[in-house]
């Protein structure tokens, strides 16, 4: 009998325990089903206000046009006529000021918000985020330009306390002029890298647009994201594409690109300051530039960048062969004596070229017959372009 009872008490403390363990995964399940539950809820919330928020009414971009004593505001909207309307609560008062883009409830106009000024993509892609490699070292023979190119737009940027002790403007900027390959986007590059300002480079064809008005608003917009960005340089290279001479006789074309270079001459020379914005200019057509492009107060310095002389082929060929492997017996002077009338892109070719040559015949030392092959071969090509730019291929 005792037995028979203790076999029982096993038996029921086994069931016991069995009962336990399916109570303690039950009370698990019931808190995961709960935290399930949870997440659902919020989840069904948050697609509740989604679905609220694409149900909601668009917004219509207008513009202020005035402010009224009254706290009411005149808005032009995209749909046509002007209109008298009041303002959200949720709007500071500071930011309601003539021109300012606002957005509309679509029923009563109301001012919802005030938006950010619009900029262009193509302006908003000018900016340079990262800065260039190039280095006044990587430049040869241009040391007078480099000295004008920094007096009138680095030391305006980093020491403009000097010009205030001298009692004068610092320049707007400057204008390399000079034969394509000498060096002019070079200098602006070293330039961009030597300060800390914001670098916006443009190239001048794409201010002309093809509608009516389109070049004179990315000329404004550059100039504007310029002085937001501020300090900054601005860099037009080939700017005689927009900045040709006005002439009586031009089609629609000829008259927008007018119209374009008529918005620039105002923001170089007009009433809003350019303040800490410097403006490089490039171009090897001075001679079909505007001349009210060219008048001291827009273009401060106009910097000649000529073809490179023995000196300065020299030092260049030290420039573009100073990673070269090469034979001790290359002797740059006398390169430099025959690649006369070449460029610095030239002579970088001739390098390059020199390179390839060794390449060729599997060696690893570049020696003086590769250069002067290169040379051979570079300067060939290029007589044959300028026999191709004549008269009948102008």
């Amino acid at each position: 009998m005792l037995e028979e009872t203790h076999r029982k008490i096993s038996v029921l403390e086994e069931r016991n325990l069995e009962l336990v363990e399916e109570a303690r995964r039950v009370e698990g399940e019931k808190r995961f089903v709960e935290g399930e539950l949870v997440r659902l809820q919020k989840e069904l919330k948050r697609l509740k206000a989604e679905l609220e928020r694409l149900k909601a009414p668009p917004l219509i971009i207008g513009q202020i046009k005035d402010v009224l004593a009254d706290g009411r505001v005149v808005v032009k909207s995209s749909t046509g006529p002007d209109f008298i309307v009041s303002t959200s609560d949720y709007v500071s008062t500071e930011l309601l000021i003539a021109g300012a883009r606002v957005a509309l409830n679509k029923q009563t106009l109301a001012v919802m918000g005030v938006l950010p000024p619009s900029l262009d993509p193509i302006v908003i892609g000018a900016e340079i985020i990262s800065k260039p490699d190039t280095l006044y070292d990587d430049i040869g023979g241009m040391e007078d330009q480099i000295l004008e190119v920094r007096e009138a737009v680095e030391d305006p940027l980093l020491r403009p306390e000097l010009y205030k002790k001298v009692g004068i403007d610092p320049p707007k900027g400057v204008l390399l002029v000079g034969p394509p390959g000498t060096g002019k986007t070079l200098l602006a590059k070293a330039v961009a890298k030597q300060t800390n300002a914001t670098f916006i480079r443009f190239v001048g064809s794409e201010l002309v647009q093809k509608y009516i008005g389109e070049g004179a608003r990315l000329v404004r917009e550059l100039f504007d994201l310029a002085r937001l960005k501020a300090p900054s340089i601005v860099f037009i290279d080939e700017i005689d594409s927009v900045g040709a001479k006005r002439l009586e006789l031009a089609t629609s074309g000829d008259r927008e690109v007018q119209r374009t270079l008529m918005q620039l001459l105002a923001e170089l020379d007009g009433f809003n300051p350019l303040g800490e914005v410097k403006i490089i200019g490039a171009t090897n057509r001075p001679d079909i530039l505007d001349e009210a492009l060219l008048r001291p107060g827009r273009f401060d310095r106009i910097i000649e960048i000529p073809m490179p002389n023995f000196e300065s082929r020299t030092a260049i060929y030290k420039i573009h062969s100073k990673r070269m492997n090469r034979d001790p017996t290359v002797n740059l002077e006398e390169l430099s004596a025959k690649s006369e009338g070449s460029t610095g892109a030239d002579i970088k070719a001739i390098c390059t070229e020199a390179g390839m040559f060794a390449i060729r015949e599997n060696r690893d030392i570049v020696t003086m017959v590769d250069f002067e092959k290169a040379i051979l071969k570079v300067l060939d090509e290029d007589e044959d372009k300028g026999m191709a730019s004549g008269p009948m291929f102008a």
